[in-house]
């Protein structure tokens, strides 16, 4: 049995086995109806919102940020008009077509509620959506995918959820199965255990009736299935001839193209998870180019090509994204920003009541600052996300309460989603 688990535990710390709670599930087609999704982008290190929809008709803007602000529409390096107060910032132009078909929205000065400045506590809270309290054991979508009932009666299966990278993130913290996928090329490429030796040798290991063989035997079926519903490397190959040979920086585009295929493919897969770093700008954060702007771009390009990639399922999914808080209003003498407070959601999908900027702007007078300092939060994020649950999964209040417990909130105040 020890036996079993070192090597169980080598090839999964090698990223090419998940068990147990997170173990792949078989994602082959699947001709069932149509469910509800929802995939939640959580932009970690607090993205400075203020420069991804930019409040180009508030003066107090541009007092603060000299060096860094972006310029008004019309102008060099201008933003991207939105409604003749806010702009998109321009490394985000792959997305004004989603929001000139009324499928993008925002909701600005939106945030945790907690005064944290910590993106270890303020990630965590975001995650297990109790603002304040580190004692909640699991995360919210991992509440909300036990709360949502499976399509036709389904029984639960780790199908359900996906999430993308090498571990399982707080949010997925939980007792229902989550199933992880790796980031990168890795996600198509044969791993150790597909070879034929290797495979024989785990498989005589695990050929037993205990929990932990069954777990391994589930995990490689599903691992299995799962390779051939994405296309193994004819994906890659696939991707590579659409972009006409230029490369995917940080390569958020081709995992985002990937999960599209999987829930393209597989009406089982409802809720997903991606997490992208470097966000933190506290030095050089740029305007129209630089640091900032170079990250802002992939990450368009990204959800551009999972919305593109979606085709009709992007009616019945909503994209949310997300970070932990937004950065101060003025720059600091690095030509960055340091933590803040307000921030802004994104909503993309087919039912978002997009072409709009959502939430109501508490202006960036000084007077209006938070601590003196920071954009106000007027929408908690919960608010959002308990919107989207009710109107859009369909949860009753009773379930409500268990995914966001003792949150009072006013979702009849936002008008996010299309009657």
């Amino acid at each position: 049995m020890s036996q079993r688990r070192d090597l169980l535990k080598a090839a999964a710390a090698a990223g090419l086995i998940v068990v147990g709670r997170s173990a792949f599930a078989a994602v082959g087609e699947v001709s069932s109806p149509a469910p509800r999704r929802l995939v939640v982008v959580f932009m970690r290190g607090a993205v400075d919102g203020l420069s991804v929809v930019v409040p180009h008709a508030d003066g107090g803007y541009y007092r603060a940020r000299s060096a860094i602000a972006l310029a008004r529409p019309g102008q060099d390096g201008g933003v991207l008009d939105l409604d003749g107060h806010f702009g998109l910032h321009p490394a985000l132009a792959a997305l004004m077509p989603l929001w000139q078909a009324g499928k993008l929205g925002f909701v600005q000065a939106s945030g945790s509620p907690d005064t944290t400045r910590s993106h270890f506590d303020a990630q965590d809270y975001m995650e297990s959506g109790t603002p304040g309290v580190k004692s909640t054991p699991d995360g919210w979508l991992n509440r909300l995918l036990g709360a949502v009932p499976a399509v036709d009666g389904q029984p639960a299966s780790a199908v359900r959820a996906v999430s993308v990278g090498a571990v399982l993130p707080r949010i997925w913290a939980g007792r229902n199965a989550v199933a992880n996928l790796a980031s990168g090329a890795a996600a198509t490429r044969p791993t150790v255990l597909d070879r034929p030796p290797v495979a024989r040798a785990f498989a005589q290991l695990y050929a037993g009736e205990d929990k932990l063989a069954r777990a391994y035997r589930e995990s490689q079926r599903s691992h299995r299935e799962v390779m051939s519903a994405l296309g193994g490397e004819d994906l890659e190959r696939e991707m590579q001839a659409a972009n006409n040979g230029a490369p995917l920086p940080y390569g958020f585009a081709a995992d985002a193209a990937r999960l599209a295929r999987l829930m393209r493919r597989d009406a089982r897969v409802q809720f997903a998870f991606m997490a992208v770093g470097g966000w933190d700008t506290h030095a050089n954060q740029g305007h129209a180019v630089g640091q900032l702007a170079n990250r802002l771009r992939p990450l368009g390009e990204g959800l551009a090509q999972l919305a593109d990639q979606l085709g009709p399922v992007l009616d019945d999914t909503v994209v949310v994204v997300m970070s932990e808080f937004g950065r101060t209003v003025r720059q600091n003498g690095n030509g960055g920003t340091d933590h803040g407070h307000g921030n802004v959601m994104w909503l993309l999908g087919g039912r978002v009541a997009g072409g709009r900027v959502h939430g109501r702007w508490p202006g960036l007078d000084d007077a209006a600052l938070y601590e003196g300092r920071d954009l106000a939060v007027t929408t908690d994020f919960r608010q959002v996300l308990a919107l989207l649950c009710e109107r859009h999964l369909a949860l009753p209040d009773a379930k409500l309460a268990e995914v966001f417990p003792n949150f009072i909130d006013d979702r009849h105040a936002l008008a996010l989603l299309r009657a």
